[in-house]
């Protein structure tokens, strides 16, 4: 009796650890909260609807404001190996791109950054971004359909604007016209959620 009981009780254990599962968010100032209080950004906004859909999950924000494909990727083999995510959101390109970088540098990190999650058998949300475009019609457009194809030839879900419904408002602005203030969160994550819920529950 006792042996049955050790063996159902491990079973309960490894069933309670299999079902949490570990979101890491690895992005930049647009996940990192930058300029707003505490616990008001699209991350934060996703902890608490995963408690509202009672979705056994934690999130882990390893955001940086700032941050780079180049820095993203460097980070994120420690961020693996300390975190173990079931799913990892890639939203980072934004700052390459008001850089000016080379888009094969960005596209190159992207794809390593997709590769080392897949390989520690994490799935895989990219972000998309886009830029202004008084950087150049050949530039902003090219910028933004990297996203596409990374997503697509790694077969990764993809949400193509993080921005949508957000860019072309004014209103929904810091005074420094790029960071989204607290009132654009909430669209924020509704741009996000459809295609993290399908990974989440699968």
């Amino acid at each position: 009796m006792r042996a049955i009981a050790f063996i159902a009780l491990t079973l309960c254990v490894t069933c309670a650890y299999s079902a949490s599962k570990t979101v890491l968010v690895l992005g930049d100032s647009l996940s990192a909260e930058y300029g707003l209080s505490r616990g008001t950004g699209w991350v934060p906004l996703l902890e608490k609807r995963l408690k509202e859909e009672n979705i056994d999950a934690r999130v882990v924000n390893a955001s940086i404001s700032g941050e780079t494909t180049s820095g993203g990727r460097a980070r994120l083999p420690a961020l693996l190996d300390q975190h173990h995510p079931s799913i990892v959101i890639i939203e980072l390109g934004g700052n390459d791109g008001l850089r000016g970088l080379p888009l094969a540098s960005t596209e190159s990190n992207l794809r390593a950054m997709v590769t080392a999650a897949q390989r520690a058998n994490a799935r895989v949300l990219l972000v998309g971004m886009q830029i202004p475009p008084n950087y150049g019609r050949e530039y902003t457009q090219k910028f933004a359909a990297l996203y596409s194809q990374v997503a697509k030839s790694s077969k990764v879900p993809l949400v193509p604007f993080l921005l949508a419904d957000v860019a072309d408002r004014t209103d929904l602005f810091q005074a420094d016209r790029i960071h989204p203030t607290a009132a654009a969160q909430p669209i924020m994550l509704n741009n996000v959620w459809p295609q993290l819920k399908v990974l989440l529950t699968k």
